[in-house]
């Protein structure tokens, strides 16, 4: 009998190495060309690898959880013929039948030479979007069951609104989002952004005697070390930031839900600070930047198209997607690309191409109830912009001191790229949209 051996493949992305998440099969299992063998985490991306053979499972060469260099063997698959004389071996109603070695004492693969020898049939290939899963009484697929023990939600508690009873992601969200209120009844001022917060699961607790930790920095979190290092270390970083009363974009947020147009999208005011940042470029096109170390000297290069990247804190760790061509899309547009960018973060597929190319990003620090901050620079952009808590504050109009709704925008950029006056001339464009958004009619 052959033996086929499958290796990690580089999936196309550069690609040195890969942790195991989850084996889709066991030994024994018959499976086909283009089933789902194993679930990958790569340094960008939750990479679902099929298989090029058909034939049975033999060894797990690779845990889950390890990680495993390209090229490296992960698992064995004998040959079709293995896989038939399993169904052979079945009585006509399906049940497993004894199986006789014979004199050489040859066995089927990770099976022993003595005693019985069963199999799994093969279930009929399924996408990962129907693919789900069955546990003491809980229906929900992978990605969902992994997103609720990263949020340190009890499935059993959550009540489902899928089809045949499903526990779906928005489930999961909103048991999380409901208890993070819970916890916060306590500050009525995030109610206005507390629809935007993206809830984080606390650690597992210690052992009792464990006086510290090492946690091994891998996937998404290694990728984003050496990039921040790379960033710090190679872009001079200028940093500013100003107070905006963001009462009318408040307002506008407002009408834009009650708006039938809307009604299918969600509108929060990340929509009008992405708007903002893209009209703002416009008008200074030197933060849209990058610059390029070529073999005839250092150039910059300016983009006339933004590719507005938003970082996400999911499961994986931090992530920046970026909306292709994000200057084209009108209001309505935008809030569904936004939607969808935040949605796929968050269940965590995120493609590299979806976190490549971008030219500036936006960190939307306010949905952790931050006031400002000052981001560090994601490679090859000049500029990434942050937007703070909304708050009512007192705030002087006309004289007087009256409630206002108040945010910080800052942002760090490039000094090689722009300079300060650039810089404030950028940072203050968003403010003024903020204060103003009737200026996304010019």
């Amino acid at each position: 009998m052959s033996t086929q051996t499958f290796v990690l493949p580089d999936v196309g992305e550069g690609l040195t190495e890969a942790e195991i998440v989850s084996w889709r099969v066991a030994p024994g299992d018959t499976v086909a060309v283009n089933d789902v063998l194993v679930e990958i985490e790569t340094a960008k991306s939750l990479v679902e690898l099929p298989s090029p053979f058909a034939g049975v499972v033999g060894d797990l060469l690779a845990e889950e959880g390890a990680t495993v260099e390209v090229g490296a063997a992960i698992i064995t698959i004998a040959d079709a013929a293995a896989a038939a004389s399993v169904t052979l071996g079945r009585s006509e109603h399906g049940a497993p039948a004894p199986a006789e070695p014979d004199e050489a004492g040859s066995v089927l693969v990770g099976y022993g030479t003595g005693g019985q020898v069963t199999s799994r049939r093969r279930k009929p290939p399924v996408t990962p979007e129907q693919r789900v899963e069955s546990s003491v009484g809980v229906v929900a697929k992978p990605p969902i069951r992994k997103l609720a023990r990263d949020l340190g939600v009890d499935l059993k508690d959550v009540t489902p609104s899928g089809p045949a009873g499903e526990v779906t992601r928005d489930d999961v969200m909103r048991h999380a989002s409901q208890a993070s209120v819970f916890r916060n009844l306590a500050t009525p001022e995030w109610s206005a952004v507390r629809e935007e917060t993206i809830p984080v699961a606390a650690p597992p607790a210690p052992p009792a005697d464990a006086r510290e930790e090492t946690i091994a920095v891998k996937g998404v979190r290694k990728a984003t070390a050496n990039a921040m290092i790379s960033s710090a270390t190679t872009a001079p970083h200028v940093s500013v930031w100003v107070d905006v009363d963001a009462s009318r974009t408040m307002e506008l947020v407002k009408r834009l839900k009650a708006s039938p147009d809307f009604a299918d999208v969600k509108v929060s005011p990340l929509l009008i600070m992405a708007r903002a940042v893209i009209w703002a470029v416009r008008r200074t096109p030197m933060v849209n930047a990058a610059w390029v170390d070529g073999d005839e000297g250092a150039q910059i290069r300016v983009r006339h198209f933004v590719n507005l990247g938003i970082a996400a804190a999911t499961p994986r760790g931090l992530l920046v997607p970026n909306i292709k061509d994000a200057q084209d899309l009108n209001t309505r547009e935008l809030a569904r690309a936004l939607e969808k960018l935040t949605l796929t973060a968050r269940d965590g597929k995120t493609t590299p191409a979806d976190q490549s190319g971008g030219t500036i990003t936006i960190t939307n620090i306010g949905v952790f109830g931050v006031d400002a901050g000052t981001p560090i620079i994601n490679p090859g952009e000049a500029g990434i912009v942050a937007l703070g808590a909304i708050r009512q504050k007192p705030w002087v109009v006309d004289g007087e001191v009256r409630p206002r709704w108040v945010t910080t925008v800052s942002g760090s950029f490039d000094h090689r790229i722009v300079d300060g006056d650039g810089v404030s001339r950028f940072i203050a464009d968003i403010a003024s949209v903020l204060e103003e958004p009737a200026l996304l009619l010019d």
